[in-house]
């Protein structure tokens, strides 16, 4: 197995990535100003070069073709489809496709630019599905709010479903897709919410308090095949992977998936600008590697991975992503490395602001142990609390006792 859960900090050299990646995924842009700015996928990139991470032997990188409307009908609405496509040619707003809203504002060649965004995707799910790859990575996709007929939460074509769908058509029988954004995976559970063939996993903040006010335990899905944990603010590496480890090991190995798909928006970092969790850099790392194990543990190893939320665009989403190709390659980064000096002079020449000079944050969670739901549940704490609703509400649909795992 490749894995840094089980070879330590370097993986052998026969687990397969495949990156799919153009230069032009970056015209996915909605204009200054905006949030989603994808110099932090210019930056990431750079980083995993400088790094050699796209270097290895068992790691290619590829070229691929944009989604086209078959597959984009996959998931979404041909008026929808159309009208993405009008807006991008013409710059006028349709809200009611949720198309020129500040969320969603118009930019031109958007239909070209989030075609191309879903074709990695598609291409990542073909390489794995086929055998070609045993990991496949669109480090720029994961627009995962995107609805079957609007754009919705800076997403226009929701690419890892698309995927999902994918996969399906093309003889897949059981999808398992884990989200570990910040913000509820909405567009993906809702493609799917009545499809016990994919078991749809978030882990995100409350929606009490963040958009897009979805993701309740008691949304549960066909024969309790979506998961949502609702974390409360402020919740660090500790206790987010302490929800983790309760909810999503004991599902994957349950249903048993063909293939797992996961985003991993970098959002719930304690510096992201849009939410109220306190993750750190390590904290992430630590999850990249459990969820590798896990794709070979319940997925024969085939595993989808991409991108997703994260708006500290050069102290966060750089590192975290690297440590994700790298983690998929089989060859975790030491904590502890310094940034290449080449690469901290392009972020200055590029955005003008200073880059982390480590590949960690230094915290306690780049050496300890999970805390694990194993250990026991307190009932005065809101984390288990949150845990234990997750479990009281998925966990019989699947034959799991909610307290013991059995």
């Amino acid at each position: 197995m490749c894995s840094a859960a089980s070879t330590g900090s370097s993986g052998p050299e026969n687990c397969g990535l495949e990156i799919f990646w153009d230069e032009r995924l970056v015209s996915y842009d909605f204009g200054s100003g905006h949030p989603l700015n994808p110099v932090r996928v210019e930056l990431t990139m750079a980083l995993a070069r400088e790094l050699g991470v796209l270097d290895r032997p068992n790691v290619r990188v590829s070229g691929f073709e944009p989604a086209d409307d078959k597959q984009l009908r996959l998931v979404h609405e041909e008026p929808y489809i159309a009208a993405v496509k009008q807006a991008g040619a013409t710059g006028a707003a349709d809200l009611r496709h949720g198309l020129g809203t500040p969320d969603n504002p118009v930019f031109p060649g958007m239909h070209e630019a989030s075609a191309l965004v879903a074709g990695a995707s598609v291409a990542a799910a073909e390489a794995v599905w086929s055998g070609r790859a045993e990991h496949a990575a669109n480090i720029a996709g994961g627009l995962h709010h995107a609805l079957g007929g609007a754009a919705s939460g800076f997403c226009v074509y929701n690419d890892p479903a698309i995927a999902i769908a994918w996969l399906l058509r093309n003889g897949a029988e059981r999808v398992a897709y884990v989200d570990i954004d910040v913000h509820h995976g909405d567009g993906v559970q809702a493609a799917f919410y009545d499809d016990p063939r994919v078991l749809t996993i978030s882990l995100h903040e409350s929606p009490r308090t963040l958009f897009p006010g979805t993701g309740f335990p008691d949304e549960t899905g066909a024969a309790g095949t979506s998961a949502n944990i609702s974390l409360p603010p402020g919740a660090g590496d500790g206790p987010w992977l302490r929800a983790f480890d309760a909810i999503v090991p004991p599902l994957l190995r349950r249903f048993r998936p063909d293939v797992l798909v996961t985003q991993q928006g970098a959002d719930g970092h304690t510096l992201d600008p849009l939410a109220h969790l306190t993750l750190s850099v390590d904290g992430q790392r630590t999850a990249y590697g459990l969820l590798h194990a896990l794709a070979h543990e319940t997925a024969g190893g085939r595993w989808i991975l991409t991108g997703g939320g994260g708006y500290e665009l050069v102290q966060v989403v750089p590192r975290a992503w690297t440590h994700l190709l790298a983690e998929a390659a089989g060859a975790p980064i030491p904590p502890d490395t310094p940034t290449p000096g080449g690469w901290r002079d392009f972020v200055l020449r590029r955005t003008g602001q200073v880059a982390p000079r480590r590949m960690t944050d230094g915290t306690d969670t780049a050496t300890v142990e999970v805390n694990r739901w194993g250990d026991g549940y307190d009932p005065a704490s809101p984390i288990d609390q949150a845990i234990l609703a997750t479990r009281r509400a998925v966990f019989p649909e699947h034959g799991i006792d909610p307290m013991t795992d059995e």
